[in-house]
C-alpha cells in the first residue's frame, strides 16, 4: 500500500510538505504542491481526510438544511451546492428539518455544533437569533438561501418584484379581470413566500387602479392543489377571469390543466403566467418570470468558501435578478362576453 512517505519521496519534498500540499494549506510553493499532487497521482494515493483535518482543522465539509428534498426549488438549489463543492472538492451532508421543533432542535444543537461541518447553508430556512449566534460562535460560515436574516449573509430573489413583474406583463397586454392563485396565507414558508408574491400582484394592481376584492384564490403549491382550485374558480363563466397570476410554475401548470379540462381555451380565453421557470414550463408554453435556483445554489458555495478561505465575518446580502420569459401562455383578454 502506498503511504505518504513514498509520495514525500516521489516528490522530492518532507512528509510534512506532502501533507500540506495535499490538505489544500497554506505555505506550499506551487511547484512543490505541483509535484506532490501529480506524484499522488501516479502511486494512486488517496489522503485520508481525517489526518488532513488535523493538519488544517477543516473537514471540507459543508452542511447543508433543508426543509425538504423532493419539491422542485429545494431539488434544484441542492444540485447546484453540490455541483460547486464536488467542484472544490468538498463533501456535502444534508439535513432536513420538518415543522417538529425538536428535531429541528436536535439538529442545531447536536449535529452541526458536534458533527464536523466547516460551514452551513440553509435553504429558505429562517434560522433564530440564537441559532445564527451558536454558528457563528463556532465560527462556521453561514449563508442562507430564499431570504435575508440578521447576523449571516444571504442570497434571495425579490418576491414581491417577481410577482409584480409577473402581473404587470398581463396588465400591459390590457388584461383587468385578473386573479392570483398562490399559497394559503394561514400555512407560511418560512420568509413569507405567500405573502410576497400576493403583496407584489397587489401592488401592481393597485397602481394600475384595482381594488382588492375576490382577486386571491389561496391553494399549496402544488400542481394537484392549484387544479382543484382552478376547477372551481375557471368553472363559473360569472367569476371567471381573463387572466391568471400564478405563484409558482406548479400552480401555473395546474392552471392550464384544469382550463383544458374545461374546455377553456390558454391563452385565447385565458392567459396564464407563473414564476420559476420550472423544468416543464417550455413544454406547457408557460409564460413566466425566471429564476435559477441552481445558479443560487452554487453561489451560496462559492460565498462560504471566500470566506473561509479570507477568514472574514462581513456577511452579504446578495438578490438575484428575475426576468420575464414570454412564451405562448398569455396575449390580449378576449373581446367582451355578450
Amino acid at each position: 500500500m502506498t503511504s505518504l512517505a513514498d509520495v514525500a519521496r516521489r516528490a522530492g519534498v518532507s512528509k510534512a510538505t506532502a501533507s500540506r500540499a495535499l490538505s489544500g494549506a497554506a505555505h506550499v510553493s506551487e511547484s512543490s504542491r505541483s509535484r506532490v499532487l501529480a506524484a499522488a497521482q501516479e502511486l494512486g494515493f488517496v489522503a485520508s481526510s481525517s489526518a488532513a483535518s488535523l493538519v488544517t482543522g477543516r473537514t471540507r465539509n459543508v452542511g447543508v438544511v433543508t426543509p425538504a428534498v423532493n419539491r422542485w426549488f429545494f431539488a434544484e438549489v441542492i444540485e447546484g451546492i453540490e455541483g460547486a463543492l464536488i467542484e472544490a472538492g468538498y463533501d456535502l451532508t444534508l439535513f432536513r428539518v420538518a415543522e417538529d421543533q425538536e428535531r429541528r432542535q436536535r439538529v442545531f444543537d447536536y449535529f452541526l455544533v458536534r458533527k464536523r461541518v466547516d460551514a452551513v447553508i440553509t435553504i429558505s430556512v429562517a434560522l433564530s437569533p440564537e441559532e445564527v449566534r451558536l454558528l457563528r460562535a463556532l465560527g462556521r460560515p453561514i449563508v442562507g438561501i430564499g431570504g435575508g436574516i440578521p447576523g449571516m449573509s444571504s442570497i434571495a430573489i425579490d418576491d414581491v418584484g417577481a410577482s409584480r413583474l409577473a402581473t404587470e406583463h398581463l396588465l400591459s397586454l390590457g388584461h383587468e379581470n385578473i386573479v392570483h392563485i398562490g399559497g394559503d396565507q394561514a400555512e407560511q414558508m418560512d420568509f413569507h413566500v405567500h405573502t410576497q408574491r400576493l403583496a407584489g400582484f397587489r401592488q401592481a394592481m393597485a397602481h394600475a387602479g384595482h381594488r382588492p376584492g375576490g382577486d386571491f384564490y389561496p391553494t399549496d403549491f402544488t400542481m394537484p392543489g392549484a387544479y382543484r382550485i382552478a376547477l372551481d374558480v375557471l368553472g363559473d363563466p360569472s367569476r371567471r377571469p381573463t387572466a391568471v397570476v400564478a405563484a409558482s410554475d406548479e400552480i401555473a401548470i395546474g392552471v392550464i390543466t384544469a382550463a383544458r379540462q374545461l374546455g377553456i381555451r390558454v391563452p385565447d380565453e385565458l392567459s396564464v403566467i407563473g414564476i420559476d421557470d420550472h423544468d416543464l414550463a417550455g413544454m406547457f408554453g408557460l409564460t413566466t418570470v425566471r429564476q435559477v435556483p441552481r445558479e443560487q445554489g452554487a453561489l451560496g458555495v462559492s460565498v462560504v468558501l471566500e470566506a473561509l478561505s479570507s477568514n472574514d465575518p462581513t456577511t452579504r446580502e446578495v438578490v438575484i435578478p428575475v426576468s420575464l420569459h414570454v412564451r405562448s401562455s398569455t396575449t390580449a383578454p378576449p373581446p367582451p362576453r355578450r
